[in-house]
This record gives C-alpha cells, structure tokens and sequence, in this order.
C-alpha cells in the first residue's frame, strides 16, 4: 500500500476516525493491527519476519533487564552481552540472508575465479521485504539502548511491536528510537483541530513533491540512465542534476506524508530533512539528509568505533567505515558502497586540506562572511553530491564509468535545437518539471528559518485557501499519473 494509492487515502481516514472514536486503552491494537495489515499489503509472508524480529528484540530486552539483576557483576555483564549479541546476531542474518547474500556469494565467486578456482555457491530467489533495512534499524535500537541503561525495557508486547511496525514510518522512516516514540502510545491523544490540520498541511507538500515533482523528474531521469549509451554532455548532466532533486523529492515526500499522518493521529516523528542542498559543506550536508539514518549510524557504529575521541588516522578510518557500510546499507551492489565511500572521502580530504584552505583565505584575504563566498561553498557541495549520486543511481558500476566518461562532451545547443525534449518529456513537461524545482527551492530557502506551515497559518484565509487548492490542483490534474496508471513506488522502498 504506497501512500501515493487509492488504498491509503481509503485506509488513513478509516484508521483515524476509529482511532479517535475508540477508547485509549485499546487505541495501540488498533493501530497494530492496522499497522501489520498495511505491511501485508505487499506480501503476507513477510509479516513473519517482522514478528520474528519484533520478538527476538523484545525478549532480548527483558533477558537483559533480568540479567541486570544477578547480584555476580562478571556473570550479570556476561549475560547481558550475550542477549545483545544475540538480538544482533539474528536480526542482522535475517537482513543479511534477504538482502545480501547473493550479493556476497556472487562477488566470493568473482574472487576466485581471478585464481581460476570455480566455485558453486546456491543463489536465494527471495523477493526483499519492503523496508526491512528501517524495522531491522529500529529495533535493534530499542535492544541496545536496553542494554547500554539508556531506557528501561517495554513489559507491553503490544506496545513494543507497534514500536516496531507503526504504519507512517514502517517501510521507509523516519528511523524512530524507542525513546522518542514508545512513550507516545502511553498518550491520550484528543483530537485537535490545529494538529489535524497541521498534518494534513504536512501531508499535502508531501504528496505534492511526489506526484508533481518527483514522479515527473523521474521519467527524465529513467530515459537517461536507463540507456546511458544513447546520451552525453549536458543530456547526463541535466539528468543527474534531476535525479539529485527527484531523491531529495521522492524521500523527503515520504517522510513530510509519514510526519503528518503520524500527528494527524497525535503522534510526532523525527525531522529527517533539513534543506540539503542548501548545505556548504559535505559535513553539513550530512546533518541535513537522511538525519535519523545518520543519527542512528552516530549512536550506535561512530561513537562505539571511537568517534572523535581518537587519533586523527582512526577518525578517518571510522568515518570510512561509516560511510562503507551506509552505502551497504542501503543496496547490495558495488554502486552503492562507492557512493558511501565518496562520500567518506570526500569528508577526509576536506578535513586535511582544512589548513590548506584556510590558509588562502587569510593570504588573500577572502571575505568568508559574504554571499558570493557562501553560494560558492554550497554549489561545490551540489556537485560533490550529484556526482555522487551517479553512481547511486546508474544500473551497474559499469554504466556509472560509462555516463561519467559520456558526461565530458560539449553540446550546449540541446537547449535550442530541441533535443532536451526528447528525453522523455515533452516541453510542457519540462517547463513544469522547472516549475517544480522553483517552488521546491522556495518552500526550503522560506523553511531554513521559519516554521513554513505555521507562517502560511498566519496569513489570510483566503490566501491561505489559495495555496491550498492550488497544491490540490498541481497534484490531481497536473501530477504525472497517464493512462493505467499504477502508484510510482517511494525510491526508498527497495532499502
């Protein structure tokens, strides 16, 4: 069920109105229920892994809350990491044997038959559950903040497996931790006018990135990348540059309709954008993308490896491991383990040539503080990231050397002579695709220091109701949908 579905906006209004109307003690089985029948709309079968990994970390967390108590503190702390270790060990192969298995045993027979060594190794025909990487983070969260004393664990299994699977943010985040979250199902939640209103709002923008913005960017984008060959110069370019505004579209519009179905219901999740590509740095751009993902890696793999608090050579090196294993986390190819891997190299050199850098400043004299040296920061911070994002999305490592190769070729005449409209959308639909960044553009530049939502809520009603209907419009008559059409799934489902 993607929330860009006939279903959703049949099954959210149904699974609100009931929630309010129903007495609070029974509200989190409702949504449990709810949550799990919005899962197996994809695969039934894949409720079980959930369950699986819903039971395994909240038995783990009453193991280690029982292994807290034994008087023996070298047999209490042995306990308690092997109930971690354990919680870990079956959540991680369970992900690992959908999503990675093939990938390693293709690349183990790759490896030796360099040595001319051939080797059979069985190949798994397992369809990937939808969002197992985000459920699979999310509990193992909740196990080790049990065992590192940061929460206390969840006696209520109800509560604890709609921690796990609440509907919003199941397949593709936010990345909740049980702090933020569990408590909020022991809240009353009343229906508030605001809060409704609030979310709604919310969900509107989101539903307007995806169908008007990312959906159409998309159709560029495929033609482009799905037949690197055919394409050069600024065809690539232009396509890459789409690409990089369809993802940050496609996720952040998933995110902002999850937020505010969740506080539609009374329920607040975690912001996971913050104006990105307004970033002047690599770094910053970190803190503004993907901020749960990020968080949990900070928590829960950088702090543990050493974080700051080590050696410059072992900061780099946990930065790269970091990064390696994002780019893992998020696919099973070479692809995606270069992308997370540019971007730890692109952190480490920053940092080394910092004195470098502020050295020129000061001999020239640079003026840091000024306009034309901040949107200079922030272009080349676009262009790390879109580079990046090649490979990310080409369909091999091979067709991602073949468009950056294609890339360095000059045909600016695209833009006069027409060919720009024949990657797949006609003039119409590019000036629309334009349109759509602008406006992108001008939600976030008004968002970094102002509450949008609550800005727009301060002006008249009928301006208010303007911007409304005009979004209701863009999405339903002027969203990409063609003749039967079929729901655009969420890019961030496949992880």
């Amino acid at each position: 069920m993607l929330f860009n579905s006939m279903h959703f906006l049949l099954f959210f209004p149904i699974v609100t109105f009931i929630y309010f109307f129903i007495p609070h003690k029974f509200r989190y089985i409702w949504l449990l229920i709810t949550s799990y029948y919005f899962y197996m709309s994809w695969n039934p079968k894949y409720a079980l892994l959930i369950g699986i990994s819903t039971i395994i970390t909240y038995l783990s967390g009453i193991l280690i809350e029982k292994s807290n108590k034994i008087t023996d503190k070298q047999k209490s702390k042995f306990f308690k990491k092997l109930w971690v270790f354990l919680s870990l060990f079956i959540n991680l192969s369970i992900l690992f044997l959908f999503k990675y298995c093939n990938f390693f045993t293709y690349t183990l027979t790759k490896i030796f038959s360099l040595i001319n060594i051939t080797i059979k190794v069985p190949s798994f025909d397992f369809i990937l559950p939808v969002g197992i990487s985000f459920y699979t983070f999310q509990a193992l969260s909740y196990t080790i903040d049990v065992y590192r004393g940061n929460i206390k664990f969840e006696k209520n299994l109800g509560k604890y497996a709609l921690f796990v699977s609440f509907f919003p943010q199941l397949v593709a985040g936010p990345i909740e931790k049980s702090k933020d979250l569990l408590n909020q199902f022991n809240e009353k939640h009343i229906f508030d006018y605001n809060r409704v209103k609030n979310g709604l709002v919310l969900m509107l923008w989101g539903f307007f990135q995806k169908v008007f913005v990312s959906d159409r960017l998309a159709i560029l984008v495929d033609t482009v990348f799905n037949n690197p060959s055919n394409y050069k110069g600024l065809e690539i370019i232009v396509a890459s540059v789409f690409f990089a505004i369809q993802i940050y579209c496609d996720f952040s519009s998933y995110s902002n309709i999850a937020r505010g179905a969740a506080e539609v219901m009374g329920f607040d999740l975690s912001l996971n954008f913050k104006q990105p590509y307004f970033s002047k740095s690599i770094q910053e751009f970190w803190r503004r993308w993907h901020i749960t993902l990020g968080a949990w890696f900070k928590d829960y793999l950088y702090i543990p490896l050493g974080g700051n608090k080590c050696s410059k050579w072992r900061r780099y090196f946990n930065n790269m491991v970091v990064f390696l294993i994002s780019g893992l986390w998020h696919g099973a190819a070479i692809n995606f383990i270069i992308w997370g891997g540019l971007h730890g190299f692109y952190i480490i050199i920053g940092d080394m040539l910092k004195p470098l850098k502020e050295k020129i400043i000061n001999n020239l004299k640079i003026k840091t503080n000024v306009f034309s040296f901040k949107l200079l920061q922030t272009l080349l911070t676009f262009i790390l990231v879109d580079f990046s994002w090649i490979f990310f999305r080409a369909n091999s490592f091979s067709e991602s050397k073949l468009l950056i190769k294609n890339m360095f070729y000059f045909n600016p005449w695209i833009f006069t002579s027409g060919s720009i409209y024949k990657l797949g959308l006609d003039q119409n639909d590019f000036k629309m695709s334009i349109l759509g960044i602008l406006i992108v553009f001008i939600i976030d530049s008004i968002a970094r220091n102002k509450d949008v939502r609550v800005e727009l809520s301060n002006q008249n009603i009928v301006f208010r109701w303007v911007i409304y209907l005009s979004a209701i419009f863009f999405i339903l008559i002027l969203g990409i949908y063609g003749a039967g059409y079929d729901a655009n799934q969420f890019i961030y489902f496949q992880f």
